[in-house]
C-alpha cells in the first residue's frame, strides 16, 4: 500500500496521519495500520481544502470511523482536491461563503456506503448511490472515467474504512427541481452571497416557473448569473439595481430569451462530460452553440452573443435536469 500512497502523492507515515498522542518512537507496533479516510486527506497538502470542509460541514468524524450503516464498514469517497474546490473560488479561508448545511449535504454527496472499487464501475448510465439517497452517474469519455461531470484522476486508494478515489471537480446537489434550485441560490441558502437572483426573477415575470418545475422533465439549463443580466441592461440602454428591474424588459421578449438557455430535449439532461461542441435546438426559437470541451467545460453562445459566455458553476444536478451556471445571457439573433 505505501506504493500506492506514494503514487498519488499521499505521502503516508505514521506519524503524520495518526491524530493521537502516541509518540513517533512508539509507532513501529502500528506499521501494519491503514489510515482513516479522513486521515487521507489531514496527512496530504492536496486536500486541505477538503479537510477543512469536513470540518466546517461536521462530516470528519463520520470518515474518521466505520460505517454502522454498511455490513463492510466501509465507505466509498469520490474526494475533489484543492484545485477542484479553486474551481469554485474556495479554498481553507473562503469556505464561509457557503451556509453549512449545504456544504455538510454537499459533502456527503460524495460519499457512498461500501467498497466501490474502481473494477466495479461500469461507465455510461450505471449510477451509485450517495448518503442521503440521491444518485450519480458515470461516464465514460475520450479514456477516462467520470462520476457525473468531475473527472476521476485518481483511484482506489485503500484506507481502513473504505476507499478514496480522487475527482478534479466539486459535484453539486440540490435535491431540489430547476426552480426550487434557482431559488436555492438566489435565497442565500447556498452562497451567502446569493448568485440568480436576477434570473429567479425573471422566470417569475415570464411565467415559466410551472413548466420548468415539471418532475417529468430531463432539463439542460444554462443559468445566468446576477452580474449577466446586470450586463444585459447595460447593452439594452438600462440600469438594474435589483433583481426587479428585469422587468423594464418586454415581457414576450424576456420569454423568448430565457428559452433560449433551455435544450429542446427534456428526455435527457447532459452534465458537461456529456456535452460536445456543436448546435443544439433549444425551447426557444433560436440554437445555441457549444464550444470545444476542455478542461471539464464548454463554451456557450446564443446566435446574437458577440463573444461567448464561459460556465462559472458547472454541473449541479436537480431533480429534473442539470444547471450549468454561466456568464452571460445567451442572445437570439
Amino acid at each position: 500500500m505505501k506504493n500506492i500512497y506514494k503514487k498519488f502523492g499521499i505521502g503516508l507515515t505514521l506519524c503524520s496521519v495518526l491524530l493521537t498522542a502516541i509518540s513517533c518512537e512508539n509507532s513501529s507496533s502500528y506499521e501494519d495500520e491503514l489510515p482513516s479516510i479522513a486521515n487521507i486527506a489531514v496527512s496530504n497538502d492536496a486536500f486541505s481544502t477538503l479537510e477543512a470542509a469536513a470540518i466546517n460541514g461536521g462530516v470528519a468524524g463520520v470518515l474518521s470511523n466505520s460505517n454502522p450503516n454498511d455490513v463492510s464498514g466501509d465507505y466509498t469517497v469520490f474526494a475533489p482536491n484543492n484545485s477542484a474546490f479553486a474551481r469554485l473560488g474556495l479554498d481553507e479561508s473562503t469556505l464561509g461563503v457557503l451556509q453549512t448545511p449545504f456544504l455538510t449535504n454537499t459533502l456527503l454527496y460524495h460519499v457512498s456506503n461500501g467498497n466501490l472499487p474502481s473494477s466495479a464501475i461500469a461507465a455510461n448510465g450505471t449510477s451509485a448511490s450517495a448518503l442521503g439517497g440521491l444518485t450519480r452517474r458515470f461516464v465514460s469519455r475520450d479514456g477516462s472515467l467520470f462520476i457525473n461531470g468531475s473527472k476521476i484522476i485518481a483511484t482506489d486508494i485503500t484506507a481502513e474504512n473504505g476507499t478514496v478515489h480522487i475527482i478534479d471537480k466539486v459535484m453539486i446537489a440540490t435535491g431540489g427541481n430547476v426552480v426550487e434550485s434557482a431559488i436555492a441560490l438566489q435565497s442565500a441558502s447556498v452562497f451567502k452571497n446569493p448568485e440568480l437572483s436576477y434570473l429567479v426573477e425573471a422566470v417569475v415575470y415570464a411565467e415559466l416557473a410551472d413548466a420548468l418545475s415539471n418532475p417529468a422533465a430531463k432539463f439542460t439549463v444554462f443559468a445566468p448569473n446576477d452580474q449577466a443580466f446586470i450586463n444585459l441592461g447595460t447593452a439594452l440602454g438600462l440600469t438594474f439595481d435589483e433583481p426587479a428591474d428585469v422587468r423594464m424588459i418586454d415581457k414576450d421578449l424576456l420569454t423568448a430569451v430565457l428559452l433560449n438557455h433551455v435544450f429542446a430535449e427534456t428526455s435527457k439532461d447532459s452534465f458537461t462530460s456529456e456535452l460536445n461542441a456543436g448546435s443544439y435546438d433549444t425551447l426557444g426559437s433560436d440554437a445555441i452553440t457549444l464550444g470545444t470541451y476542455n478542461n471539464g467545460v464548454l463554451t456557450v453562445s446564443g446566435s446574437g452573443n458577440t463573444s461567448p459566455a464561459n460556465m462559472v458553476i458547472p454541473d449541479v444536478q436537480t431533480t429534473n435536469g442539470i444547471v450549468h451556471v454561466i456568464d452571460q445571457v445567451l442572445l437570439p439573433q
